[in-house]
């Protein structure tokens, strides 16, 4: 093995992360859906980015709840920018919002999100996004 193959094999690593967790949220986005909608307590376990680098990131985050790790979408990276709110790991939330499917996998659409006593709205009563 050359000086370069252990680099190259996490440049592929990575560049197959980033492809996966692109390609679930770049193909058509599930439509919120108030009759779905549910409320779930929880510990941030992981803030994410799609795309990581390049083109309007879109943050979502992992939230433990129990036993499981439940996905949340939550809106372009932009709009909690504007508006100032920041996201930790660790960090005790309540989320309101339509449980759907994507690719197999649960996923939250947030509409608000309850974390030190502040409401973020980030979508309207009927789902519509608030940005």
């Amino acid at each position: 093995m050359n000086a370069f193959g252990p680099i190259c094999h996490h440049v592929v690593k990575l560049a197959a992360v980033t492809f996966l967790a692109t390609s679930a949220f770049s193909q058509a986005s599930p439509k919120y859906d108030p009759a779905t909608e549910v409320t779930s307590k929880g510990v941030v376990q992981e803030v994410k980015l799609v795309p990581a680098s390049g083109g309007k990131p879109i943050a979502y985050l992992v939230m433990k709840s129990g036993t499981d790790a439940v996905q949340v979408f939550l809106c372009p990276k932009k709009f909690l920018d504007d508006m100032g709110i920041v996201f930790k790991t660790d960090e005790e939330i309540e989320v309101t919002g339509s449980k759907v499917k994507q690719d197999g996998a649960d996923l939250i659409l947030a509409r608000e999100v309850l974390k030190g006593g502040e409401t973020v709205t980030l979508r309207f009563k009927g789902g519509k996004p608030a940005w």
